[in-house]
């Protein structure tokens, strides 16, 4: 940790490896993709309510689109977390996050009449994709411009040879609606932090009363 100028470094262990490490452990929903390439027209998503928001995108004429900038990302992403009240990132940190990761990232956009209606940052690593900050306007839930999206990362994201889906971290028993809606299922992640300074790994998670208003 030293190495790397970090006061914690949390590691993810979905193999249990017994040993000297403090741990919590917490709930990742991960989706593993079939050897079957995903077509636009053959979802294989769970339930079928989920297949027919999806549907739903298509017959709206929702389609996506690669980034270069941020701009759309960050003032879609803005919009929605100013909505759940939640302080807004700065925008700078969207782009030093893509100017550090150029390669093994990308802003997948939907758009919907010529308008950007949903967008999210995505990161791959080794055969993995792991969409981190992302939002929709107001009328995205209405065109079903979020499960689209989603599908679209898993889409594209296979045809480029991705195969595990990693939609992020929550407490155990409150994993996000649109990764069970998607069929996504949650793995016990045992996050660990190496000895060294007697640090205690930071509990990070909403249902601590430290971080409620």
């Amino acid at each position: 940790m030293e190495d790397l100028a970090v006061p914690v470094l949390e590691l993810r262990d979905f193999f249990r490896e017994q040993g000297r490490l403090a741990e919590q452990i917490r709930s990742v929903c991960r989706l593993s993709a079939g050897a079957r390439p995903v077509h636009r027209t053959q979802s294989e998503i769970d339930p079928a309510q989920q297949r027919a928001m999806v549907r739903k995108g298509i017959q709206n004429e929702l389609r996506s689109e690669i980034d270069d900038g941020i701009d759309r990302l960050y003032r879609i992403y803005a919009e929605s977390v100013h909505r759940l009240g939640t302080p807004v990132f700065a925008k700078s940190y969207f782009r030093i996050l893509r100017e550090e990761f150029p390669q093994s990232s990308n802003i997948i956009t939907v758009v919907y009449a010529g308008k950007a209606v949903a967008s999210v940052l995505n990161f791959y690593f080794r055969d993995e994709v792991v969409p981190f900050y992302g939002g929709g306007v107001r009328a995205a839930r209405m065109l079903a411009a979020n499960d689209f999206m989603y599908w679209e990362v898993m889409r594209r994201a296979v045809r480029a040879g991705y195969r595990i889906f990693d939609f992020g971290r929550s407490k155990v028993g409150t994993d996000p609606m649109h990764s069970t809606q998607l069929g996504i299922r949650a793995h016990a992640a045992h996050l660990s932090i190496p000895p060294g300074d007697g640090r205690s790994l930071p509990d990070l998670n909403p249902l601590n009363p430290s971080s409620r208003s």
